[in-house]
């Protein structure tokens, strides 16, 4: 396999988003910006960490996606390489910047890490980000092991600079959460500051943007022909006799490469890990064979361009033909099977069965206090709606709390309230944790107050992003009040509520008043995640 050229220094045993995060610190990374999101976290955290014992690169979370990756716009704008990092859903915050960078000059490289989550481990859909770098006519990079999510980070910020393009490396969550015996380099230096000579390259005007689309347009032919160069596309010829090929993109090759021993006849093999799909390979696979297998992880995004680059008479089988399923995780018995392999033995267990285990709240948790409260403010209503949100706290839709009623994307819950307001019910009430209000609700809260809308707005600040591991929360609980102030709330109908059991009963009286206040109320409940506090007691102990 392809290793950029350098002097090897050790071998280290790395989850694959410490391998990417090592990648580019060793590529020269100078800044590091994200947004924490399961199963893209560990990438930046690995780099903090990094960053806390040497002192560099400079490296921190931010508010949401949008504003990490246009921190990474403006070291890129001056010479340095910058990484980008957060979940497949994240990408859809940092669309915005994203899709328009593509059309800037690129001076300093720039690649963002986006973690895909199929099965839906702890995401809300299992969105396929290889359609939006495509979307933005942008090179992106897929690694089947630790091994290519470090190698291919550093050529990923090569070929951000050679083409002035952001580039994107695409990682599943097996791969991130997985670990393996990495062989790294010698670190490079960081790029001099040398700010972009061609500004007006950065300056999405009209008349300059159109001069740059048909520049990122011309380039395309390009991206393609570094594609098929490319030592991650890479075809492997089979058996003679072999009536069938194989193209794998991404941790796809693993699973046909764990069956592969056991097939009578070895297929020629198409492996896919650099894009735009290298099409002259493909041809060349397809010449060899009258079927083709598509083993990909998450949408079927390579068998879908298969129709318009084979010659008539291949068939083409993977998941929209139903050999292969459209939704999960692959693994290799799912392949296996699509192989045409029979089934391999396992061990069958009788006589006992599991209890299921339903995830919940911790014990101890805050957010159970405040659901108590919220239930048992809106249970003198005939009906009533509770939004709620993406954190550890859309757990309360499960029992024994039971008390939320939607959870759709970050910062919804404010808006879908106003909704419901001004479409004419009441009571609404919203709940959002601290770290998502600061993501997105602050713009859909300013949005109701403008309005005077109706509704009651719940933060539930455990001062912490807690369903991502307790990362620090942008802005301390104390200045929440003046932040809300600022928004336009009446300080009169901003309450802060501490939620415990002894103060549920009180703590749903204030909620009540407010609900029927005629205008925008936010109930703080403040106290601290009670895993945090003990992760925090611990640290200071060892200190």
């Amino acid at each position: 396999m392809f290793v950029e050229e350098g002097v090897f220094m050790q071998e280290l045993e790395l989850l694959g988003d410490e391998a990417l995060a090592l990648g580019a610190i060793h590529a020269g990374l100078s800044v590091a910006y994200g947004y924490p999101g399961t199963p893209s976290t560990e990438i930046l955290e690995y780099v903090l960490k990094h960053s806390e014992s040497t002192g560099s690169p400079v490296a921190s979370w931010c508010t949401n996606e949008k504003t990490a990756y246009e921190a990474a716009l403006g070291a890129s704008f001056v010479g340095r390489r910058a990484l980008v990092t957060m979940k497949h859903v994240g990408l859809n915050v940092a669309l915005d910047p994203f899709m328009n960078s593509a059309l800037l000059e690129i001076n300093g490289g720039v690649v963002l890490a986006v973690a895909d989550d199929p099965g839906m481990h702890s995401s809300q859909d299992e969105q396929d980000s290889r359609y939006l770098s495509e979307f933005a006519r942008v090179i992106t990079f897929e690694p089947a092991n630790q091994q290519e999510a470090y190698d291919m980070v550093g050529e990923a910020f090569t070929v951000s600079e050679r083409f002035k393009i952001p580039v994107v490396v695409r990682l599943v969550t097996r791969l991130a959460h997985s670990r393996a015996v990495v062989h790294v380099l010698e670190p490079k230096p960081q790029n001099p500051l040398k700010k972009a000579e061609n500004t007006s390259g950065w300056m999405l005007l009209p008349a300059m943007a159109k001069r740059n689309w048909s520049l990122l347009l011309s380039r395309q032919k390009d991206f393609k022909a570094y594609a098929e160069s490319s030592p991650f596309n890479f075809l492997t010829r089979g058996d003679t006799g072999a009536d069938y090929g194989v193209i794998t993109t991404g941790i796809g090759r693993n699973y046909f490469n764990e069956n592969k021993a056991d097939l009578s006849t070895v297929p020629p093999h198409l492996h896919i890990g650099v894009y735009p799909c290298p099409v002259e390979k493909i041809r060349d696979l397809a010449t060899q064979v009258r079927r083709l297998i598509v083993i990909e992880e998450g949408y079927p995004f390579v068998e879908e361009k298969l129709n318009g680059i084979l010659p008539t008479g291949v068939k083409v089988e993977g998941k929209m033909s139903g050999l292969l399923p459209l939704a999960g995780e692959l693994d290799p018995d799912i392949v296996r099977k699509a192989l045409g392999l029979p089934e391999n033995p396992g061990v069958s267990l009788s006589g006992f069965s599991l209890p299921g285990r339903p995830p919940q709240l911790c014990a101890g948790c805050p957010h159970k206090d405040s659901f108590d409260a919220i239930t048992r403010a809106v249970s003198s209503y005939e009906k009533s709606v509770v939004t709620s949100d993406i954190g550890c706290y859309a757990l309360g839709a499960l029992p024994p709390c039971s008390a939320i009623e939607t959870i759709v994307c970050m910062g919804a819950s404010i808006g879908m309230a106003r909704g419901v307001r001004e479409a004419g019910f009441h009571p609404v009430v919203a709940t959002i944790g601290d770290s998502t209000f600061l993501h997105s609700g602050m713009t859909a809260l300013l949005d109701s107050v403008v309005r005077n809308v109706q509704i009651t707005v719940v933060i539930l600040d455990n001062s912490t992003v807690a369903m991502t591991g307790g990362q620090d929360t942008m802005i301390p609980s104390e200045n929440f009040v003046k932040l809300l102030t600022g928004i336009g709330v009446s300080p009169e109908h901003i309450k802060v509520i501490k939620p415990l059991k002894k103060y549920t009963e009180e703590n749903a009286e204030i909620i009540r008043r407010e609900i029927e206040y005629p205008g925008v109320s936010v109930i703080l409940s403040q106290r601290e995640c009670i895993e945090h506090a003990v992760k925090l007691k611990k640290s200071r102990g060892l200190a």
